[in-house]
Formats: structure tokens, sequence, C-alpha cells
């Protein structure tokens, strides 16, 4: 682990402690108290659901000769969403994971590295629509609050790089597919045979009703994902519409993002809660809260998820390691 990530991680850790104490650590501790284990069970099981959608997204963007079990999508979508959760991994960790899950379940190598790169262009292309909507609903809600100006400044600044920066980024991946297939082919050797990544990635962008299909879809779910945070609030004792909910959610998306270099965004994903939820005439305490039980939530359903991975990666090794020692 590079030594950048392990002070990230550290500095994630310490702002979220200081948090807590800061807040209070009885007044967020009783108010995770009041969702208890159904509640953090009610969540899982929402989470879980959505889950669902996030596969369909990136199978829609497979042609249908190319496509698997639904299943398989399932859980390598939830494997790829633990990794980046609850490890100190990057994003890109989980996303080289599930392709490796998808290929070990017999999918075509170049395919599984392009729609796992495609998928998450897809969900980047519907977090812009989701931003669009927060900052409306946001600044309609709190625009005669001074704090939050310079939040939503920066709010709608990350919104007009976005654009251009998701176009440039499919731009890229279709006119730089050389050097995507090298870089490809470091994570994904089996990509040196079949279908190349340059094939791939062309044959999911020229398709554009696929793309539309998979864009909605991620919608949906970041939709969903607002769900989620509305849920939360009502199980810890918070009394907001789902509407501010959504519009809360889509601008701490926005925060996480922007500090994507930071482990799990610990620390960050605390902080967006406690600073944003009194925006909303929420206590900070409850968004403090909200925030450690969609940690503990994440962590219920990582841990399987990650024992999963390496149950398959250790099969796989296994079998590997006999054939080699095959005369």
């Amino acid at each position: 682990m590079k030594w950048g990530v392990v002070i990230a991680l550290l500095a994630g850790l310490v702002a979220a402690a200081y948090l807590i104490w800061a807040i209070g650590f009885g007044a967020v501790i009783d108010a995770v108290a009041r969702a208890g284990i159904g509640g953090l069970a009610i969540l899982c099981v929402y989470a879980l659901a959505v889950f669902v959608v996030l596969a369909a997204a990136w199978m829609t963007l497979l042609p249908r000769a190319e496509r698997h079990d639904a299943k398989d999508f399932y859980f390598a979508r939830l494997v790829r969403d633990s990794i980046a959760e609850i490890s100190p991994f990057s994003p890109v960790g989980g996303m080289v994971a599930a392709g490796r899950l998808m290929i070990l379940r017999g999918m075509n190598a170049g395919y599984a590295a392009a729609s796992v790169t495609a998928d998450a262009t897809t969900e980047a292309m519907a977090q812009v629509a989701f931003l669009a909507f927060g900052i409306a609903l946001g600044v309609a809600h709190f625009r005669d609050l001074d704090s939050a100006g310079p939040l939503t400044e920066a709010m709608v600044a990350t919104f007009l790089l976005a654009i251009p920066g998701i176009a440039a980024l499919i731009l890229l991946q279709k006119k730089g597919a050389d050097f995507a297939q090298r870089i490809a082919a470091r994570f994904f050797p089996q990509i040196r045979g079949g279908t190349t990544f340059r094939e791939a990635i062309h044959d999911l962008y020229d398709a554009p009703a696929r793309l539309a299909t998979s864009a909605a879809l991620h919608l949906l779910a970041w939709i969903g994902a607002g769900g989620g945070t509305f849920i939360a609030f009502r199980l810890v004792g918070g009394q907001v519409s789902l509407m501010d909910a959504l519009a809360l959610e889509a601008l701490l998306c926005t925060l996480r993002s922007i500090a994507a270099f930071v482990p799990a965004a610990l620390g960050v994903q605390e902080a967006g809660y406690a600073m944003l939820a009194p925006l909303f005439g929420l206590p900070a305490e409850l968004g403090l809260a909200v925030s450690l039980l969609k940690r503990a939530r994440e962590i219920v359903i990582g841990i399987p998820a990650l024992v999963y991975w390496q149950m398959v990666e250790g099969r796989a090794a296994l079998a590997a390691g006999r054939a080699g020692d095959a005369p």
C-alpha cells in the first residue's frame, strides 16, 4: 500500500473521530441506537435491492451474445462496491476485481474489461444528471442561507466541469484504445486472446441505445441511493422529506467524488453529512448518525462479498495450480 493512501486513510479516520467528539459522542450514539439491528437490516435489504438495478445497468451495455447470467453481474458489482467502500483500495481496484470475476465466470476478457470501464462512465453520466437535480432543489431550498453560498458555488463548478470531463473520458477510451489495451492486459492477461479491448470498447460505445439504457438505470440507482438516505434519517429520528433526502444525497455524492483519493471517503462522508444536514433543518448529530449507520451497512454487506471474491479467486488459483502440475 502506498504511503499516500495510508496518510489519507489515517487523516480520514482522525477527522471522523474528531467529528464524533466535537458534535457529541452520546448524541450520535443515541441516534444510531434508535435504528437498532432491525433498522440496519432494513437498510441492508434495501441496498441489496438497489444492486439489482446496478447489475442491470452493467449487463445492458453488452450485446446479447456477450451477456452472462444476471447473478454473476450482481455479485461482481457487489464485490466492486464493497472493495471501494470497506477496503483501502481505490474504486479502480474494485473495477479490476469485478472484471476478473466475470472472466472467471467465462466472460470474454475483452468485453469484461471494456464493459466495466463503460459502466463506470455511464454511472458518471447519470451522476451528473443526479447532481443537477440536487443543485436545483438544494439552491431553491437554502438560497437565503449565507453559509450555503460557497457550497452551492462549488457544486455548480463541479457540475460544469463534469460534463466536458465525461465527454473527454469517452473520447480518450475510444481514441486511446490501443494504450488502454496495454493497460487492461496488465490486469487481465486473458485479454491477449480473443476479442481485444479496443474492439469491445468500440462495440459498446457504438450502441447509443444500450448506453442510454445503462445511464437511465444508473440514474434510477442514484435516486434509489437517495431513498436509502431518506430511510436512514427516518430510522435515526430525523424528519426529512424524500425530495430533501434526494438533494442531500446528490450533494454528498459530489463531495465523495471530489475526495475520491481518500479510501472509502473516510472522514469526508462523515463531514459531508454533518455539514449538509443542518442546511435541511436537521441536527448535525443526526447527519453523522446516518453516516455511521451507512458504514455499518457497508460492512455487513461488504464482508460476505469480499469473502465470496476471495473464494472465487482461490478456487481459480487452485485449479490453475493443478493444471500446471499435470503431466
